[in-house]
């Protein structure tokens, strides 16, 4: 274990061990909530539960080798929800396409993950804009949980409405979103996946929209060509994602990943110091940042969106993890999940759904760390917020945010206030809705 330098560190086996098992059972629960997600393009559900252990197994056993920190990764909340509804479903775009994009700004992204592009984009974007894009994902993740669950319908009047309260399976979803919620409260680890099993027990004893119990709980991975990963490995279509018109497509992928990646590795390491050394420090934030693009790049020959740090490996970190030992212990434990395909497939819907919402909630909570005295950031950060979840997709939101804030300090004469930074961002943002026009879609 000298590979991992535990003494280096001040850990020791059982700690990281302990470590990689409390990161594993609060990070379970993305098997099925992003199965679940990504089925609605149109990809076989048994494959991507297949897939997205796969890929769990690949980033976090490649993190704990290359970069030897404690961060585990899995496919991200929030981009698997754009990469479905926003791009799949509302832009009318082939799975096999948006699995392109998501190589595509990937690769740009192990390229950049290379150089000081990070540091530059730090010093650039304001931590305010930074942090209303991580909260209006979660207003937008938790619009389409709402959905999903019938909390909410669509009405071609008042555009939404009020679900169907007397739906049993809406009341079910309520129940479940309840019980997760009051796991989370008093700070059960695992209070999703706890929160999904439970209520998938209940459903299957009473047999909630006709659920029921599986047949076996245990089974060898899916790997045929009809329904399993064989049906979506390595079906990406790079070629049709070479086009002008997926452009705000790679480039929501590619910012969102940076923000998000850096977010929660510097928020990890900040809890375990595990940055904080001067000469290694930079090194292994460039390393783990380098390991979530070969995620994502990995991730869509598998046949899943956008990679990601997992913010869950903060519970490895505060249980004693500090070294890449803990991520192959997560590893490790995914693998077991491959054998689990009839459990996962008999989870209702809506005892998954819910977790969409308290995804959304933990991301809104940002919220409280914007600067709402100044102007531009209040502005910004209001239409970055609102716009995600009410024009159905990100890349808007981005685009409102960065022309709003160029638009206030540039009223205001607050010219010490824009850098390069901002003026690209916010001239590619006119570039999107130039490209939309050009579409006819407006």
């Amino acid at each position: 274990m000298d590979f991992f330098k535990l003494k280096q560190n001040n850990t020791n086996v059982k700690t990281e061990i302990i470590a990689g098992i409390t990161t594993f059972l609060t990070m379970i629960y993305i098997i099925p909530v992003n199965s679940h997600i990504m089925s609605n393009s149109g990809m076989h559900l048994e494959g991507l539960i297949i897939a997205t252990a796969l890929v769990t197994i690949i980033a976090s056993a490649f993190n704990a080798f290359f970069a030897n920190t404690p961060v585990a990764m899995s496919v991200g909340m929030g981009m698997n929800t754009y990469f479905t509804f926003s791009v799949c479903l509302a832009q009318n775009i082939s799975w096999q396409s948006a699995l392109g994009a998501v190589f595509i700004s990937g690769f740009i992204f192990l390229l950049l993950s290379f150089t000081n592009f990070r540091i530059w984009i730090i010093r650039n974007i304001p931590k305010d804009l930074r942090l209303a894009m991580c909260a209006g994902l979660g207003c937008f993740v938790t619009f389409l949980g709402l959905g999903q669950m019938g909390i909410i319908a669509k009405d071609d009047n008042v555009f939404v409405r009020i679900g169907d309260f007397s739906d049993p399976n809406v009341l079910f979803g309520i129940f479940t979103l309840i019980l997760i919620l009051f796991l989370w409260v008093i700070k059960i680890k695992g209070a999703f996946i706890i929160g999904i099993l439970l209520s998938s027990i209940i459903a299957w004893v009473f047999n909630i929209n006709n659920a029921s119990f599986p047949e076996h709980f245990f089974s060898f991975p899916n790997f045929s060509q009809e329904n399993g990963l064989g049906s979506i490995f390595a079906k990406l279509d790079i070629l049709s994602a070479l086009n002008i018109f997926m452009i705000p497509v790679i480039l929501t992928f590619l910012i969102t990943q940076l923000f998000d990646s850096l977010g929660t590795i510097t928020g990890v390491g900040e809890r375990g110091k595990i940055f904080d050394d001067p000469k290694e420090g930079e090194k292994k934030l460039g390393m783990t940042l380098a390991s979530d693009a070969v995620g994502s790049t990995i991730g869509s020959i598998v046949g899943t969106s956008t990679v990601t740090a997992f913010v869950e490996s903060t519970t490895g970190v505060e249980s004693g993890g500090r070294t890449g030992l803990t991520a192959l212990v997560v590893a490790f434990c995914f693998i077991l999940t491959l054998f689990l395909l009839p459990l996962f497939k008999a989870i209702p819907a809506n005892s998954i759904n819910p977790v969409l919402i308290m995804v959304g909630i933990l991301m809104f909570m940002e919220v409280r760390n914007i600067n709402f005295k100044d102007d531009a950031i209040a502005v910004a950060s209001f239409f970055t917020i609102i716009m995600m979840p009410f024009t159905y997709s990100i890349t808007t939101g981005f685009a409102f945010g960065f022309i709003s804030y160029l638009l206030v300090r540039i009223f205001k004469k607050e010219w010490d206030k824009l850098n390069m930074g901002i003026i690209i961002l916010s001239l590619i943002s006119l570039g999107n809705f130039l490209l939309i026009a050009l579409e006819g879609k407006i």
